[in-house]
């Protein structure tokens, strides 16, 4: 059993569930590899003959299996060093709420026996890939697991963005911005800005506007082939640009053109758990404090 594991920061109080991790990793003969920045706030939990090497880039990474040290912004960014490589990622939250961080950090010892015996299955996430421009984040990564946003700068006027879906023109958006998300991101920012949630095995995007000038505007699932044109208007030149959490600001001149990538990121669900158990415990529904 290979193990990849890949994080960001580690707080003092949970690295006595880092050191859990390594000491079980250890105890059913895993071979671990860390990410090389993550690697250096980790080292002295990693417990004498376990043997560690360390990993920097997606060309390096060789394992069956990647463990997400955080929360869900910590498994978006295992997107660039993922990439198509087909390696699931299992995500063992150190934080709060986390959708898609299904491990809580107390479970680490089962969910290592678990993925020891094979007692768990893979779903397919699907990813936005930024098709045009080319070259707008270091390194030409061009994927979202979540959504693009496109936002006005806080300090400028509205945004006016037209939007086409296969060529189909969909409507313009007047309004602090809009959102593209894949059924994963659903339960991210587009949820928050009143979107739909979607099942993971949703073959559909939804675009949701974001503090829209015309109340009327909705947001919309569309289906996940679809092409989308994008061009922002504006009294101002430039507006913000994200992709997850790697963001950047381009000329309103510039048409963006976004469509479903070719692979998608694989992701490890536990034996047992499901995807509506889980926005049911996270988002609290039948919960009522009166009782």
């Amino acid at each position: 059993m290979r193990i990849a594991i890949f994080g960001k920061t580690l707080s003092a109080e949970n690295k006595p569930y880092m050191t859990r991790l390594f000491e079980e990793l250890q105890r059913h003969g895993a071979e671990v590899t860390v990410y090389k920045p993550f690697w250096e706030l980790v080292a002295d939990c990693c417990p004498q003959g376990l043997a560690c090497s360390a990993f920097s880039h997606h060309q390096e990474l060789k394992a069956d299996m990647l463990f997400s040290i955080g929360g869900d912004g910590t498994i978006l960014d295992t997107v660039p060093l993922l990439g198509d490589s087909g390696i699931p990622v299992l995500g063992i939250n150190m934080g709060r709420l986390g959708f898609l961080s299904s491990v809580a950090k107390d479970e680490i010892a089962k969910a290592i026996q678990v993925v020891a015996e094979g007692r768990f299955t893979t779903e397919r996430r699907t990813l936005l890939e930024l098709v045009s421009p080319q070259g707008v984040f270091p390194g030409g990564v061009n994927y979202a697991l979540n959504e693009i946003n496109i936002i006005r700068n806080p300090e400028h006027s509205l945004l006016a963005i037209k939007v086409f879906v296969d060529d189909v023109f969909l409507n313009t958006y007047w309004g602090d911005g809009i959102l593209m998300a894949t059924p994963t991101g659903s339960t991210a920012y587009s949820l928050s800005a009143g979107g739909p949630i979607l099942t993971p095995d949703s073959r559909s995007f939804v675009i949701t506007p974001i503090a829209a000038h015309n109340l009327t505007v909705r947001p919309i699932v569309i289906p996940d082939d679809s092409v989308v044109r994008i061009h922002a208007e504006g009294r101002e030149k430039q507006f913000v640009f994200s992709m997850d959490s790697r963001t950047c600001a381009l000329d309103t001149s510039i048409e963006l053109v976004v469509k479903k990538a070719d692979f998608p990121i694989r992701t490890v669900r536990m034996e047992g758990s499901d995807f509506f158990s889980t926005i049911r415990n996270k988002l609290m529904w039948g919960k009522d404090n009166r009782n």
